[in-house]
């Protein structure tokens, strides 16, 4: 059975839109009129201001109600503004008024009242034009606008009727377009700023998401490389080794074989282990950040000078992040600078963050948009940190991440 829901004809529907945007233009054109007087209050408000300001300066404390007197001013003409493009131009959410935004407000909302009235006065123009040549072609007279109006005919008039259309036509859209510009100034000056941040911190939320899954897929294709490359060459090496004594006809033959394959296995367990020491340290875990970089210091194939300044346990995010960003940096280091010495220091920043430093005494000229520096980059940004790598022709070269504690 059809349901009880009444549907309106399409004509109606269409009737019913024209009207509702037609009520919403001629809002906007009363809240652009009367933008336009506002604009005129502003103006001499910001001018009066300006002297007062002035004058309060130069009196000192003898200005202080005279600063007041503008600051109280400024606040309540903007509060009727806000009321006026809320009532013709739609709702919006302020913050606390403060004097000085109320003052920047309304030292630029002038602007835009004047392009209201331009707009307004364009319009209404092209209104009058249009009217009198329609007046002057049906009925002889031309509003006193065009003289001798015998001699207009229809093809003067069809002439002028496309871009007399088009005028209106951008008129009209025009006066939508200042009123939609006066709310917009108004959110950018007087809107609300957490709203802002939070729109902003959603944009930083997203690309740090994005660079969380850029860091793990390069995290995974390391891992991939080291254990082809290492782990699998090791027991490609056993198997070959166990093969071969097992074929040998020779006891002797067969015990050298035997030893060798000692030697590779445990090649494959050192290799082995250094892999899962780079996926993620125990002893990060067990003993802290500081066990784990002493680990990392001792194991270096270059000389590390070790400074932690830390007295307190990071929370395992945070610790994570700075021990790869150091064993990345000090490999990196070892590997392409060759340095006498690397010097790591760990240590508290204000606003609550850790603060590392990695220094190598190698010829520099290290590549920030390089693999593994950038690798860097994302694994720290993914935690609202940031890194910086100052590395000039012939050296130093300094690593910094700065990472949030809490």
């Amino acid at each position: 059975m059809p349901g009880n829901d009444v549907v309106h004809p399409p004509d109606l529907a269409d009737r019913i839109a024209v009207s509702s945007l037609v009520r919403r233009w001629l809002m906007a054109l009363a809240g652009v009129l009367l933008g336009s007087f506002t604009a005129v209050s502003a103006v001499l408000f910001s001018v009066v201001a300006l002297l007062a300001l002035a004058s309060a300066r130069l009196l000192g404390r003898w200005g202080e109600p005279l600063r007041a007197a503008v600051d109280d001013g400024a606040v309540r003409l903007s509060e009727l503004d806000i009321r006026r493009i809320t009532r013709f131009h739609g709702t919006l959410h302020t913050d606390v008024l403060t004097p000085r935004h109320c003052r920047w407000y309304l030292g630029g909302r002038w602007t835009i009242g004047l392009l209201g009235t331009g707009v307004v006065l364009f319009l209404t123009l092209c209104l009058v034009v249009a009217g009198s040549m329609v007046s002057a072609w049906i009925l002889g007279g031309g509003w006193g606008l065009i003289e001798n109006s015998d001699r207009v005919d229809g093809g003067l008039i069809a002439m002028a009727a496309l871009p007399g259309i088009l005028l209106i036509f951008v008129a009209i859209v025009g006066v939508a377009a200042v009123g939609s510009l006066d709310r917009w100034f108004c959110v950018q000056v007087l809107g609300r700023q957490s709203d802002r941040l939070l729109h902003q911190r959603v944009a930083e939320l997203t690309s740090s998401r994005d660079h969380v899954v850029d860091a793990i897929d390069d995290e995974r294709r390391r891992i991939e490389r080291d254990l082809h490359d290492g782990v699998q060459q090791h027991l490609v090496a056993l198997g070959m080794l166990v093969g071969r004594a097992r074929r040998a006809e020779d006891p002797e033959k067969a015990h050298e074989l035997l030893a060798q394959a000692q030697v590779a296995s445990q090649g494959a367990i050192d290799e082995l282990r250094e892999v899962a020491n780079r996926v993620y340290p125990i002893a990060l875990d067990k003993d802290g950040l500081r066990a784990a970089l002493e680990t990392l210091a001792e194991r270096a194939s270059v000389p590390v000078r070790l400074s932690y300044e830390l007295t307190e346990r990071l929370r395992p995010a945070v610790e994570t992040v700075v021990y790869f960003v150091i064993s990345e940096a000090v490999t990196n280091a070892a590997k392409h600078a060759s340095p006498k010495l690397l010097e790591v220091n760990v240590t508290h920043q204000q606003f609550d963050r850790v603060l590392a430093t990695i220094t190598d005494d190698g010829p520099g000229g290290a590549d920030p948009s390089g693999t593994g520096l950038s690798g860097l980059a994302r694994r720290v940004a993914a935690l609202d940190g940031t890194l910086t790598v100052d590395s000039p022709v012939g050296g130093p070269t300094v690593v910094t991440a700065s990472v949030p504690c809490g």
